[in-house]
Protein backbone atom coordinates (compact mmCIF):
# COMPACT_ATOMS: atom_id res chain seq x y z
CA UNK A 1 0.00 0.00 0.00
CA UNK A 2 1.45 3.39 -0.84
CA UNK A 3 1.41 5.98 2.31
CA UNK A 4 2.25 9.23 1.12
CA UNK A 5 0.70 12.71 2.36
CA UNK A 6 -2.07 13.56 -0.62
CA UNK A 7 -3.64 16.97 -0.97
CA UNK A 8 -7.19 15.56 -1.07
CA UNK A 9 -6.39 14.55 2.37
CA UNK A 10 -6.57 18.53 3.25
CA UNK A 11 -10.80 18.28 1.96
CA UNK A 12 -13.70 16.17 2.65
CA UNK A 13 -16.44 15.53 0.90
CA UNK A 14 -19.33 17.70 0.73
CA UNK A 15 -21.66 17.41 3.20
CA UNK A 16 -24.38 18.23 0.65
CA UNK A 17 -23.90 15.82 -2.17
CA UNK A 18 -24.21 13.09 1.17
CA UNK A 19 -27.96 14.16 0.71
CA UNK A 20 -27.98 11.96 -2.93
CA UNK A 21 -27.46 9.07 -1.05
CA UNK A 22 -30.71 9.57 1.19
CA UNK A 23 -32.55 6.40 0.65
CA UNK A 24 -35.64 7.53 1.82
CA UNK A 25 -38.16 8.33 -1.43
CA UNK A 26 -40.64 10.20 1.22
CA UNK A 27 -38.49 12.52 2.38
CA UNK A 28 -38.88 16.46 1.57
CA UNK A 29 -35.10 17.23 0.38
CA UNK A 30 -34.66 20.77 1.71
CA UNK A 31 -30.77 19.99 0.65
CA UNK A 32 -29.69 20.04 -2.55
CA UNK A 33 -29.72 23.49 -4.42
CA UNK A 34 -31.42 22.33 -7.72
CA UNK A 35 -34.02 24.26 -9.25
CA UNK A 36 -37.03 22.08 -9.69
CA UNK A 37 -38.20 23.49 -12.90
CA UNK A 38 -37.82 21.81 -16.42
CA UNK A 39 -35.61 22.81 -18.80
CA UNK A 40 -37.92 25.35 -20.90
CA UNK A 41 -39.51 23.76 -23.67
CA UNK A 42 -37.29 26.54 -26.55
CA UNK A 43 -34.15 25.40 -24.93
CA UNK A 44 -34.64 21.53 -24.93
CA UNK A 45 -36.07 21.80 -28.92
CA UNK A 46 -32.59 23.60 -29.74
CA UNK A 47 -30.84 20.36 -28.23
CA UNK A 48 -32.92 17.72 -29.54
CA UNK A 49 -32.61 19.64 -33.23
CA UNK A 50 -28.70 20.04 -32.25
CA UNK A 51 -28.35 16.10 -31.84
CA UNK A 52 -30.49 15.71 -35.15
CA UNK A 53 -27.91 17.93 -36.98
CA UNK A 54 -25.02 16.25 -35.47
CA UNK A 55 -23.52 18.34 -33.13
CA UNK A 56 -22.04 15.49 -31.12
CA UNK A 57 -18.41 16.38 -31.75
CA UNK A 58 -15.71 18.45 -30.17
CA UNK A 59 -16.17 22.14 -29.84
CA UNK A 60 -13.41 24.51 -29.69
CA UNK A 61 -11.76 24.76 -26.34
CA UNK A 62 -12.90 27.92 -25.53
CA UNK A 63 -16.63 26.62 -26.56
CA UNK A 64 -18.46 27.75 -29.75
CA UNK A 65 -18.05 31.38 -30.80
CA UNK A 66 -21.57 31.13 -31.30
CA UNK A 67 -21.90 30.65 -28.04
CA UNK A 68 -18.98 33.12 -26.38
CA UNK A 69 -20.66 35.92 -28.70
CA UNK A 70 -23.65 35.59 -26.82
CA UNK A 71 -22.22 35.53 -23.81
CA UNK A 72 -20.34 38.71 -24.77
CA UNK A 73 -23.51 40.39 -25.46
CA UNK A 74 -25.43 39.16 -22.23
CA UNK A 75 -22.38 40.49 -19.67
CA UNK A 76 -22.16 43.85 -21.84
CA UNK A 77 -26.04 44.50 -21.51
CA UNK A 78 -26.51 42.89 -18.25
CA UNK A 79 -23.42 43.62 -15.87
CA UNK A 80 -21.23 46.36 -17.66
CA UNK A 81 -18.63 44.07 -18.15
CA UNK A 82 -16.42 44.64 -21.93
CA UNK A 83 -14.81 41.62 -23.01
CA UNK A 84 -14.45 39.64 -26.34
CA UNK A 85 -14.97 36.23 -27.37
CA UNK A 86 -11.27 35.68 -27.17
CA UNK A 87 -11.33 35.84 -23.18
CA UNK A 88 -14.54 33.54 -22.56
CA UNK A 89 -14.10 30.06 -22.10
CA UNK A 90 -17.15 27.75 -21.69
CA UNK A 91 -16.91 25.12 -19.02
CA UNK A 92 -18.27 22.54 -17.52
CA UNK A 93 -20.74 24.32 -15.03
CA UNK A 94 -19.23 26.79 -12.64
CA UNK A 95 -17.65 23.92 -10.12
CA UNK A 96 -15.25 23.89 -12.95
CA UNK A 97 -14.80 27.68 -13.54
CA UNK A 98 -13.83 27.98 -9.98
CA UNK A 99 -11.51 25.01 -9.81
CA UNK A 100 -9.55 26.43 -13.02
CA UNK A 101 -9.65 29.92 -11.34
CA UNK A 102 -7.66 28.48 -8.20
CA UNK A 103 -5.68 26.02 -10.21
CA UNK A 104 -4.02 29.22 -12.57
CA UNK A 105 -4.51 31.50 -10.01
CA UNK A 106 -2.98 30.13 -6.45
CA UNK A 107 0.20 28.13 -5.29
CA UNK A 108 1.66 27.37 -1.54
CA UNK A 109 1.86 30.27 0.08
CA UNK A 110 -0.55 32.25 -1.29
CA UNK A 111 -3.62 33.51 0.85
CA UNK A 112 -7.31 33.61 -0.42
CA UNK A 113 -9.85 35.55 1.11
CA UNK A 114 -13.47 33.54 1.02
CA UNK A 115 -16.88 34.20 2.40
CA UNK A 116 -17.66 32.42 5.82
CA UNK A 117 -20.36 31.71 5.88
CA UNK A 118 -19.75 30.41 2.16
CA UNK A 119 -19.89 27.64 -0.62
CA UNK A 120 -18.12 24.69 0.66
CA UNK A 121 -16.31 24.58 -2.46
CA UNK A 122 -14.91 27.68 -2.04
CA UNK A 123 -12.86 26.24 0.66
CA UNK A 124 -11.87 23.33 -0.90
CA UNK A 125 -10.81 24.45 -4.26
CA UNK A 126 -8.12 26.96 -2.69
CA UNK A 127 -6.64 24.25 -0.56
CA UNK A 128 -6.14 21.98 -3.59
CA UNK A 129 -4.14 24.65 -5.12
CA UNK A 130 -2.16 24.66 -1.89
CA UNK A 131 -2.81 27.88 -1.16
CA UNK A 132 -4.56 29.04 2.08
CA UNK A 133 -8.37 30.29 2.67
CA UNK A 134 -7.99 33.07 5.08
CA UNK A 135 -12.53 33.47 5.76
CA UNK A 136 -14.31 36.94 5.63
CA UNK A 137 -17.07 37.05 8.39
CA UNK A 138 -20.73 38.31 7.42
CA UNK A 139 -22.74 38.60 10.73
CA UNK A 140 -25.77 37.99 10.59
CA UNK A 141 -27.32 40.91 12.72
CA UNK A 142 -26.10 42.72 9.03
CA UNK A 143 -28.02 40.40 6.80
CA UNK A 144 -24.74 38.55 6.27
CA UNK A 145 -23.47 41.01 3.48
CA UNK A 146 -20.12 41.74 3.43
CA UNK A 147 -18.76 45.44 3.62
CA UNK A 148 -14.99 46.78 1.69
CA UNK A 149 -14.12 47.13 5.55
CA UNK A 150 -14.50 43.78 5.82
CA UNK A 151 -12.26 42.78 3.09
CA UNK A 152 -9.80 45.22 3.58
CA UNK A 153 -8.76 44.12 7.17
CA UNK A 154 -7.99 40.49 5.82
CA UNK A 155 -5.37 41.71 3.18
CA UNK A 156 -1.86 40.85 3.49
CA UNK A 157 0.86 40.99 1.67
CA UNK A 158 0.35 36.83 1.01
CA UNK A 159 -3.40 37.79 -0.23
CA UNK A 160 -3.64 36.58 -4.42
CA UNK A 161 -7.44 36.34 -4.56
CA UNK A 162 -10.97 37.71 -3.39
CA UNK A 163 -13.85 35.18 -3.97
CA UNK A 164 -16.95 36.65 -3.99
CA UNK A 165 -20.72 35.55 -4.06
CA UNK A 166 -23.34 37.51 -4.69
CA UNK A 167 -26.48 36.47 -4.67
CA UNK A 168 -25.03 33.63 -1.78
CA UNK A 169 -25.22 30.50 -1.20
CA UNK A 170 -25.84 29.58 1.72
CA UNK A 171 -27.40 32.92 3.32
CA UNK A 172 -29.37 34.68 0.34
CA UNK A 173 -27.52 37.97 1.12
CA UNK A 174 -26.54 40.43 -2.24
CA UNK A 175 -23.55 42.77 -1.68
CA UNK A 176 -24.60 46.09 -1.92
CA UNK A 177 -23.02 48.48 -4.83
CA UNK A 178 -21.10 50.71 -2.93
CA UNK A 179 -19.37 47.52 -1.55
CA UNK A 180 -18.89 45.37 -4.70
CA UNK A 181 -16.97 48.99 -5.99
CA UNK A 182 -15.39 49.46 -2.96
CA UNK A 183 -13.80 46.02 -3.09
CA UNK A 184 -12.90 46.52 -6.85
CA UNK A 185 -10.72 49.32 -6.10
CA UNK A 186 -9.26 47.30 -3.35
CA UNK A 187 -8.83 44.82 -5.88
CA UNK A 188 -7.03 46.98 -7.96
CA UNK A 189 -4.95 49.22 -5.50
CA UNK A 190 -3.57 46.02 -4.54
CA UNK A 191 -2.90 43.90 -7.32
CA UNK A 192 -5.21 41.02 -6.26
CA UNK A 193 -7.53 38.93 -8.23
CA UNK A 194 -11.54 38.79 -7.98
CA UNK A 195 -13.44 35.71 -8.44
CA UNK A 196 -16.78 36.96 -8.64
CA UNK A 197 -19.35 34.11 -8.79
CA UNK A 198 -22.52 35.04 -9.96
CA UNK A 199 -24.57 31.66 -10.70
CA UNK A 200 -27.33 33.34 -9.20
CA UNK A 201 -27.40 36.51 -10.49
CA UNK A 202 -30.86 36.21 -12.35
CA UNK A 203 -32.32 34.85 -8.68
CA UNK A 204 -32.94 38.12 -7.07
CA UNK A 205 -36.03 39.56 -5.19
CA UNK A 206 -37.77 42.64 -3.84
CA UNK A 207 -36.25 45.28 -6.50
CA UNK A 208 -33.01 44.76 -5.62
CA UNK A 209 -30.23 44.57 -8.46
CA UNK A 210 -27.17 42.46 -8.93
CA UNK A 211 -23.73 44.30 -9.42
CA UNK A 212 -20.92 42.98 -11.05
CA UNK A 213 -17.34 43.63 -9.84
CA UNK A 214 -16.02 43.19 -12.95
CA UNK A 215 -18.00 46.39 -14.22
CA UNK A 216 -15.22 48.21 -11.91
CA UNK A 217 -12.02 46.10 -12.08
CA UNK A 218 -9.55 44.71 -14.41
CA UNK A 219 -8.62 42.68 -11.93
CA UNK A 220 -11.80 39.99 -11.74
CA UNK A 221 -13.26 36.92 -13.12
CA UNK A 222 -16.58 36.74 -13.56
CA UNK A 223 -18.17 32.83 -13.04
CA UNK A 224 -21.50 32.81 -14.38
CA UNK A 225 -23.85 29.53 -16.02
CA UNK A 226 -27.22 28.25 -17.09
CA UNK A 227 -27.75 25.83 -13.85
CA UNK A 228 -29.84 28.09 -12.03
CA UNK A 229 -31.48 30.65 -13.93
CA UNK A 230 -32.36 28.43 -16.80
CA UNK A 231 -32.74 24.88 -14.52
CA UNK A 232 -30.23 23.56 -16.74
CA UNK A 233 -27.98 21.58 -13.96
CA UNK A 234 -27.27 18.44 -15.50
CA UNK A 235 -26.25 19.60 -18.64
CA UNK A 236 -23.22 21.05 -16.68
CA UNK A 237 -22.81 24.03 -18.35
CA UNK A 238 -21.37 27.38 -17.40
CA UNK A 239 -18.15 30.52 -18.31
CA UNK A 240 -15.97 32.41 -17.34
CA UNK A 241 -14.43 36.14 -18.38
CA UNK A 242 -11.11 36.73 -17.78
CA UNK A 243 -8.98 39.74 -18.29
CA UNK A 244 -7.18 39.06 -21.63
CA UNK A 245 -3.26 39.01 -19.89
CA UNK A 246 -4.68 36.09 -18.20
CA UNK A 247 -7.32 33.66 -20.75
CA UNK A 248 -4.30 31.76 -21.68
CA UNK A 249 -3.41 30.44 -18.23
CA UNK A 250 -6.96 29.92 -17.40
CA UNK A 251 -7.59 27.69 -20.85
CA UNK A 252 -4.63 25.36 -20.27
CA UNK A 253 -6.27 24.44 -17.15
CA UNK A 254 -9.14 24.00 -18.63
CA UNK A 255 -7.44 22.40 -21.90
CA UNK A 256 -5.85 19.64 -19.76
CA UNK A 257 -8.82 18.76 -17.68
CA UNK A 258 -12.02 19.16 -19.62
CA UNK A 259 -10.71 20.00 -23.42
CA UNK A 260 -14.51 21.45 -23.81
CA UNK A 261 -17.60 21.30 -22.36
CA UNK A 262 -21.11 19.22 -23.98
CA UNK A 263 -21.49 20.05 -27.29
CA UNK A 264 -24.99 19.77 -26.79
CA UNK A 265 -25.80 21.82 -23.81
CA UNK A 266 -23.44 24.63 -25.52
CA UNK A 267 -26.18 24.19 -28.48
CA UNK A 268 -28.54 24.89 -25.16
CA UNK A 269 -26.97 27.55 -23.56
CA UNK A 270 -26.81 29.68 -27.24
CA UNK A 271 -30.73 29.59 -27.05
CA UNK A 272 -31.12 30.04 -23.37
CA UNK A 273 -29.46 33.55 -24.39
CA UNK A 274 -31.68 34.28 -27.56
CA UNK A 275 -34.62 33.11 -26.88
CA UNK A 276 -37.72 34.35 -24.68
CA UNK A 277 -36.50 35.16 -20.67
CA UNK A 278 -39.97 34.70 -19.20
CA UNK A 279 -39.53 31.39 -17.52
CA UNK A 280 -36.56 33.11 -16.09
CA UNK A 281 -38.62 35.84 -14.58
CA UNK A 282 -41.46 33.29 -13.73
CA UNK A 283 -39.23 30.98 -11.66
CA UNK A 284 -37.77 34.05 -10.05
CA UNK A 285 -41.15 34.82 -8.40
CA UNK A 286 -42.22 31.71 -7.52
CA UNK A 287 -39.17 31.34 -5.72
CA UNK A 288 -40.38 34.81 -3.96
CA UNK A 289 -43.45 32.95 -2.66
CA UNK A 290 -41.36 30.41 -1.08
CA UNK A 291 -38.86 31.99 0.53
CA UNK A 292 -42.01 34.10 2.48
CA UNK A 293 -42.90 30.89 3.55
CA UNK A 294 -39.84 29.17 4.63
CA UNK A 295 -38.76 32.10 6.02
CA UNK A 296 -41.83 33.45 7.96
CA UNK A 297 -42.61 29.60 9.14
CA UNK A 298 -39.18 29.17 10.93
CA UNK A 299 -39.39 32.41 12.45
CA UNK A 300 -42.98 32.16 13.63
CA UNK A 301 -41.24 28.48 15.33
CA UNK A 302 -38.76 30.92 16.98
CA UNK A 303 -35.69 30.39 14.77
CA UNK A 304 -34.38 33.28 13.86
CA UNK A 305 -34.24 34.03 10.06
CA UNK A 306 -33.04 36.63 7.88
CA UNK A 307 -35.36 36.89 4.76
CA UNK A 308 -32.52 36.63 1.88
CA UNK A 309 -32.45 38.83 -1.11
CA UNK A 310 -31.55 35.97 -3.72
CA UNK A 311 -30.27 32.95 -4.69
CA UNK A 312 -32.86 30.07 -2.64
CA UNK A 313 -31.20 29.60 0.35
CA UNK A 314 -32.55 30.53 4.17
CA UNK A 315 -29.90 29.93 6.74
CA UNK A 316 -31.70 29.95 10.09
CA UNK A 317 -30.39 30.07 13.13
CA UNK A 318 -31.27 27.10 15.49
CA UNK A 319 -29.95 25.47 19.30
CA UNK A 320 -28.42 22.60 18.65
CA UNK A 321 -27.91 22.41 14.48
CA UNK A 322 -26.31 18.60 14.67
CA UNK A 323 -29.64 17.55 16.83
CA UNK A 324 -32.07 19.55 14.75
CA UNK A 325 -31.03 17.75 10.95
CA UNK A 326 -30.93 14.31 12.66
CA UNK A 327 -34.55 14.92 14.55
CA UNK A 328 -35.56 16.51 10.93
CA UNK A 329 -34.08 13.65 8.95
CA UNK A 330 -35.49 11.14 11.04
CA UNK A 331 -38.81 12.94 10.21
CA UNK A 332 -38.79 13.17 6.86
CA UNK A 333 -36.98 16.40 5.95
CA UNK A 334 -33.39 16.66 4.86
CA UNK A 335 -31.23 20.00 5.09
CA UNK A 336 -27.51 20.50 5.96
CA UNK A 337 -25.46 21.56 9.16
CA UNK A 338 -24.44 25.67 8.45
CA UNK A 339 -20.93 23.76 9.94
CA UNK A 340 -20.42 22.53 6.47
CA UNK A 341 -20.33 26.03 5.42
CA UNK A 342 -17.57 27.35 7.48
CA UNK A 343 -17.28 28.20 11.21
CA UNK A 344 -19.63 31.62 11.37
CA UNK A 345 -22.36 28.68 10.65
CA UNK A 346 -21.66 26.62 13.54
CA UNK A 347 -25.04 27.97 15.04
CA UNK A 348 -27.33 27.56 11.69
CA UNK A 349 -28.78 25.15 9.31
CA UNK A 350 -29.52 25.75 5.33
CA UNK A 351 -32.71 24.84 3.97
CA UNK A 352 -33.07 25.34 0.09
CA UNK A 353 -36.55 26.32 -0.89
CA UNK A 354 -35.67 24.84 -4.57
CA UNK A 355 -38.81 22.12 -3.69
CA UNK A 356 -42.46 23.01 -4.07
CA UNK A 357 -44.82 25.38 -2.45
CA UNK A 358 -46.82 22.31 -1.04
CA UNK A 359 -43.64 20.46 -0.34
CA UNK A 360 -42.42 23.71 1.81
CA UNK A 361 -45.84 23.57 3.07
CA UNK A 362 -45.53 20.12 4.53
CA UNK A 363 -42.05 20.24 5.31
CA UNK A 364 -42.54 23.26 7.71
CA UNK A 365 -45.57 21.58 9.49
CA UNK A 366 -43.04 18.50 10.15
CA UNK A 367 -40.82 20.57 11.61
CA UNK A 368 -43.17 22.15 13.85
CA UNK A 369 -43.95 18.57 15.19
CA UNK A 370 -40.81 17.53 16.18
Amino acid sequence: MVKSTYRTSLIELSQIRKMFENTNPDAINLAIGEPDFDVPENIKNAMKKGIDDNFSHYTPNRGYEELREEIVKKLSKDNHIKTNANDIIVTCGASEALSDCCQALFEKGDEVLIPNPGFLSYEATVKLAEAKPVGYETPMERGFKVKTDDIQEKITENTKGIILNSPSNPTGAVIDKEDIRGIADLATDNDIMIISDEIYEKIIYDNKKHYSPGAYSDNVITINGFSKAYAMTGLRLAYMSSPSYFTEELLKVHQYTTACASSISQIGGIEALRGPQESVSKMAKEFEKRRDLITDSLNDMGYECVKGEGAFYVFPKVPNPEEFVRKAMDAGVLCVQGIAFGSEGKNNVRMSYANSYENIEKAMDILRKI
